[in-house]
């Protein structure tokens, strides 16, 4: 595929659904990839940082890809994640996600040297996935060399795409689109929360876990001509993200406690270790996850 012109719009970060027993619970995981390819989103990636992925064994890793592939059953992109505590089970997760179906995989190799970042990123073109996306994290800085990441795109045939999620974000975007004419895909994610920033500087996906509805409408009406409604249906979020994304565990909480209440998941569990949420948490997301049940009945994209 190609993802310039296949995977634009919103790319679901699918979070992980527990059993009160703490198992993986695939009945509410489909339920969401059934309601978010209803609500029009163009992908998913699983898993990754918001699915607790370093709390998930390899096998459940695998179940859960295998999972989705089956039920999006082509009516949206599946990016495998391959997120592992070593090189060789990175490795193994990506041949198995391809064997599953994934259209493409994502790779969050951390970064020491160009020498050795490169190398990681070779053994996986080896594979020859469709499109490798290369995850740029780094919540304190600006991530990724441009340098590098321009040299990569021109010498690894199959790195077509990057998730950015730095501080700060927007520039980056730019100068990325700029360093390679366009043709490298980006995607935005923990920069969510600047979104209308992100289109207007080209950037083709966003990828957050949770309101499909909302955020499927703030990219249609923004790419329909009507910026006005984009912005004023973005604004009225600004209040959940300034609570959501405090931090990543937070974000975790609040969403899977959001598809608890929507009805989609079974539960609103989550591993340990991750950070408490406590009872003034709880109130001041149950105001929120109202605001949003409220809004996404009301929405007429």
């Amino acid at each position: 595929m190609n993802p310039i012109k296949d995977l634009r719009g919103i790319i679901t970060v699918l979070n992980t659904p527990f059993t009160s027993d703490d198992k993986l619970d695939i009945q509410s995981l489909l339920k969401n990839v059934l309601l978010a390819i209803e609500s029009g989103v163009a992908g998913f990636l699983v898993p990754a940082m918001a699915s607790e992925v370093s709390k998930l064994s390899e096998s459940e890793k695998n179940e859960m890809v295998i999972r989705v592939v089956e039920a999006a059953d082509g009516r949206a992109a599946v990016i495998g994640g391959t997120s592992a505590s070593s090189k060789e089970e990175m490795l193994r997760l990506a041949e198995s996600n391809l064997k599953a179906g994934c259209q493409g995989i994502l790779a969050n190799i951390p970064y020491e040297n160009d020498e050795q970042y490169e190398d990681a990123v070779r053994n996986l073109d080896a594979l020859k996935p469709d499109f490798l996306m290369l995850q740029d994290w780094d919540f304190s800085g600006w991530g990724l060399p441009t340098s590098l990441i321009e040299s990569l795109f021109r010498e690894i045939p199959s790195f077509k795409c990057l998730k950015i999620e730095t501080v700060p974000a927007g520039v980056k975007y730019s100068e990325i689109l700029d360093k390679t004419e366009g043709k490298l895909h980006l995607s935005g994610g923990w920069a969510v929360s600047q979104m209308l920033e992100g289109l207007e500087r080209g950037v083709h996906a966003f990828m957050p876990t949770g309101m499909h509805r909302i955020y499927c409408g703030i990219f249609e009406y923004f790419h329909s001509d009507r910026k006005k409604e984009a912005r004023e249906l973005f604004e009225k979020l600004q209040p959940v993200l300034a609570f959501s994304n405090q931090h990543l565990d937070i974000s975790i909480h609040f969403f899977k406690r959001l598809l608890w209440k929507q009805g989609v998941y079974n539960t609103p569990s989550v591993r340990k270790p991750i950070l408490p949420f406590d009872n003034i948490h709880l109130a001041e997301a149950d105001y929120h996850i109202q605001k949003i049940i409220e809004l996404e009945r009301n929405l007429k994209v």
